[in-house]
């Protein structure tokens, strides 16, 4: 069938029309700006939380791990228990050490209490020597009077000085033992000493065993959620062995990085919103934590505003704590997103950054 120059003209009309119209929307959804707007910005980034390695403090081997991998745990929870036979054993080993030093302190303390008794009774016999030195030399000055007016003998005051002279030396030899009974007083004082500094070390060492052995005992540092197993029961790890992997859901945030042209207009307190791609109709509220103040990577030269834009900050959207325990069960690290960061606090969130969520 033939058709007519004017149908087939209106027939090219038609069809550009069509084109220029399928091209005008193509140009649209290609080069339109399909964000929020001029006061706010936006990163890619994932779903990150604070990791915890639960290790041991000690070599040992595993005896038991009382989690599973997704389990929840709160802080001061037990996780993983370690063999206690060699702490125990050391344990009574430093005990019965212990006891034995208790007693060496009180048969010291005994002997301190002989000692002084020793000096007590030397000092008083010092006391008696010198009463009977006191005596002689009396005695002699009454004979060497009376000799000397022929009323005694010359036997009787050389009798009365060689009382003398015995009683002298009886005094010297009693004032030694004093002396010595005073420095076996010190040297029983100084065992004393010794022996209580040996229970303070025995007690101590108890105390540290006794550490250690609450320290076997590995328990969660933070509330979280278990990760995964590094160990298993039976093997034998070296002092830092890990054996679990804790995150502490709690601390969630999204990190991603922004030219340095709109790092520098954000500041710590800036209104985030999280898009994750598994749900984007669900913005997560979030607040920037931490702005680096060095540029992540930075080209060999800067010399254009094309290159410059390559200064890209690393930058932190933290998500209220309080918000992440009303949703522990759906907190998931490593999700992909998008953080839209609002530059003009005066600006107001679109509809579509909207959040249901509390903040």
């Amino acid at each position: 069938m033939d058709i007519s120059p004017s149908l087939k003209k209106k027939l090219l009309i038609a069809a550009a029309v069509v084109g220029v119209a399928l091209l005008a929307w193509w140009a649209w959804q290609t080069l339109s700006d399909n964000g929020p707007g001029d006061g706010f910005v936006s990163g890619n980034g994932r779903i990150e939380a604070t990791e915890i390695d639960v290790a041991t403090k000690l070599p040992g081997r595993i005896e038991d791990i009382l989690v599973r991998e997704g389990d929840f745990v709160a802080a001061g929870t037990p996780l993983v228990t370690m063999q206690l036979d060699s702490l125990r054993a050391q344990r009574d080993e430093v005990v019965a050490a212990l006891r034995q030093a208790e007693n060496n302190v009180a048969a010291a303390e005994a002997q301190v209490a002989l000692r002084e008794s020793d000096a007590v009774a030397a000092q008083a016999l010092v006391g008696q020597r010198e009463s009977e030195l006191d005596a002689a030399q009396r005695r002699r000055a009454r004979s060497e009077t009376l000799s000397s007016e022929g009323a005694a003998s010359i036997q009787e005051l050389d009798d009365d000085r060689a009382a003398v002279r015995g009683a002298q030396a009886a005094l010297a030899a009693t004032r030694a033992q004093a002396n010595a009974a005073l420095a076996a007083v010190n040297a029983a004082k100084a065992q004393l000493v010794g022996a209580r500094s040996a229970v303070e070390a025995a007690t101590a060492t108890v105390a540290r065993i006794e550490a250690d052995i609450r320290d076997s005992e590995l328990k969660s540092p933070r509330d979280g959620r278990v990760q995964f197993r590094v160990a298993q029961p039976g093997e034998v790890l070296g002092a830092g062995g890990r054996v679990l992997n804790v995150i502490d859901l709690s601390d969630v945030y999204m990190t991603f990085f922004l030219p340095s042209e709109f790092a520098g207009r954000v500041a710590l307190g800036n209104e985030v919103r999280i898009v994750l791609d598994a749900a984007p109709e669900l913005p997560i509220p979030a607040k920037v934590s931490f702005v680096s103040s060095v540029a992540q990577f930075t080209p060999k030269t800067v010399e254009t505003a094309s290159e410059r834009q390559k200064l890209m900050f690393r930058i932190r959207a933290q998500i209220p704590p309080e918000l992440l325990r009303e949703h522990l069960e759906q907190v998931k690290t490593g999700l992909p997103g998008v953080a839209w960061v609002k530059l003009d606090p005066q600006a107001p969130w679109p509809a579509a950054l909207t959040t249901r969520l509390a903040e």
